[in-house]
């Protein structure tokens, strides 16, 4: 690697760190707080030679993380810790959130969550993909704006601060 890349590489890794906010335990998510796509996943743009190039952001995290660019045809990255499509929490160890893995591992995943895409579960949910992209902009606007408070972890699992507790 040329020294203009390494100084490519050294920025794109601070400005996609600096959009990142960690949970206080270790064991907690790192919440992706920049671009978010329709589907709810983070977003990040990586100058090029001549233009950009889009990543979800966990994919990136794990790039930076691991190194690397491209995944194989039947690699994926996995969320299995968390179900968060926010989350970025990479390591090298047991607290990584993400992990490389083939497609079909995640589509296992996915089916056990209850989040695959077929016409009776899209039925049902109303359009899983939508509800996600919003749930993922709320999860990002309340870190920006009140920090990782006590109704965080609630609103990360779904639930909304608002919603009325029933104990």
């Amino acid at each position: 690697m040329g020294d203009a890349e390494d100084l490519n590489a050294a920025s794109d890794s601070v400005r996609f760190w600096s959009k990142v906010i960690r949970g206080p335990r270790p064991s907690d998510c790192w919440i992706w707080t920049g671009a978010i796509g329709d589907d709810g996943y983070g977003r990040y743009w990586q100058h090029v030679p001549g233009g950009q190039r889009m990543w979800r952001a966990h994919r990136f995290a794990v790039a930076l993380v691991f190194g690397g660019g491209e995944l194989g045809e039947h690699e994926t990255v996995r969320h299995e810790s968390c179900d968060v499509p926010l989350c970025v929490h990479v390591a090298h160890g047991a607290d990584s959130h993400l992990l490389l893995g083939s497609v079909a591992e995640n589509n296992l995943d996915r089916s056990r969550a209850g989040r695959h895409a077929n016409m009776y579960s899209l039925r049902r949910s109303g359009g899983r993909r939508r509800d996600q992209a919003a749930l993922s902009r709320e999860i990002r606007d309340h870190l920006l704006e009140h920090g990782w408070d006590a109704a965080f972890p609630a609103l990360l699992a779904g639930y909304s601060p608002d919603q009325e507790r029933l104990f």
